[in-house]
Order: structure tokens, then C-alpha cells, then sequence
């Protein structure tokens, strides 16, 4: 079965950093494109970011150059760099396999990790 098992999450002040990684498991994760979705407190789920097979990258219109997502195939894992945090960034992010735009019908299911929460305050 699908696995993904998100980590690196916490509690950081306003303009720190974060890295936080997924763990990959039951597919062939070099063949698939992967996801970041996060979900803020009250809100609904938000796409952030998404990362094709061959390494091409998209953004949210939020990150505005804050964000980097990458991969290693090598390792099976995907990653979301996270700088210039702000409050507004507090949230439980998700990594999901699978290709996501903006405009996407985003829905949890069973290729979704359990998320790994992120939390920005002073």
C-alpha cells in the first residue's frame, strides 16, 4: 500500500525556517509526481506546491519565492523548504502523490500522508 510519512514539522518563530520531508513507500515514486497540501486551522485544504516526474516545479501564488519543493529519487523522498515564515503559514501540511494544481478538487485520501503540523509564532 501507499505510505507516506511526513516529518520535520514544529514550532518557529515568524521569519525562521523549516525543512520538512516525506518518506515514500508501496509505488514506484520516480514514476509519480508529487504534492504539498497544507491546511490552516479553520480553512480548507490549500494546495502549495507541486513537483513533476522530470523535477518541473509549481508554486502557490502565496509562496512568492519562499518555498522550494525538491526530490530524491534515489532516497524515495520529497521535500518542502520552508523560509521567511510567517503566521499565516501555521497550518498541518500533507505530502500527497500525485499532480495538483490551483484549480484542483482537493481531497484527502489514500494517497495522503497524515501530515506533520507547522506552527509559526512569536
Amino acid at each position: 500500500e501507499v505510505q507516506l510519512v511526513e516529518s520535520g514539522g514544529g514550532l518557529v518563530q515568524p521569519g525562521g525556517s523549516l525543512r520538512l520531508s516525506c518518506a515514500a513507500s508501496g509505488f514506484t515514486f520516480k514514476l509519480s509526481s508529487m504534492t504539498w497540501v497544507r491546511q490552516a486551522p479553520g480553512k480548507g485544504l490549500e494546495w502549495v506546491s507541486s513537483i513533476s516526474v522530470g523535477g518541473l516545479t509549481s508554486y502557490g501564488d502565496f509562496v512568492k519565492g519562499r518555498f522550494s519543493i525538491s526530490r530524491d529519487n534515489a532516497k524515495n523522498t520529497l521535500s518542502l523548504q520552508l523560509n521567511s515564515l510567517n503566521p499565516e503559514d501555521t497550518a498541518m501540511y500533507y505530502c500527497v502523490r500525485g499532480h495538483y494544481t490551483e484549480k484542483s478538487d482537493l481531497r484527502r485520501g489514500p494517497n495522503w500522508g497524515q501530515g506533520t503540523q507547522v506552527t509559526v509564532s512569536s
